[in-house]
């Protein structure tokens, strides 16, 4: 299968974050315009949806179940990600996750702030998450 040419990061994200809001199941609620640009899907297609729908098969099962062990128990969880484009191209980012709270003190969902992964920390990075997918089979 040919891989699809990566995005050129630095042009798309032009010192702007990728900014995310989901409910406490991973829906979306609120996707800022820099994520639906670098993306390539309407606020319309995002919101409503499960934030993996723009998930790349490269990624692990395990990365995303101690990011999601991480902020469900309320911490702040820092990596980098592989997503995919609704064009087929992907793009690396350097991604944290924080809980967010209601009046109460009770997490009430999470909020995503991405920006570009530096080339060093994505070919570190892709070379562990080859490394665990080839665990997980």
């Amino acid at each position: 299968m040919e891989r699809p040419i990566p995005v050129d990061e630095e042009y798309f994200f032009e010192g702007r974050a990728i900014v995310s809001e989901t409910d406490l199941k991973g829906i979306i609620t609120f996707a800022n315009r820099r994520f639906c640009e670098i993306s390539g899907y309407s606020v319309d297609e995002l919101v409503g949806q499960p934030h993996n729908i723009i998930r790349h098969p490269d990624m692990p099962k395990a990365a995303f179940e101690k990011l999601w062990k991480t902020i469900s128990s309320g911490s702040i969880w820092h990596g980098l990600v592989k997503n995919l484009r609704k064009d087929g191209k992907y793009y690396w980012v350097d991604t944290e996750v924080s809980p967010a709270y209601d009046k109460d003190g009770k997490i009430k969902g999470y909020m995503a702030a991405r920006k570009p992964a530096s080339r060093k920390n994505i070919e570190e990075t892709a070379l562990l998450y080859k490394t665990m997918i080839e665990e997980e089979s």
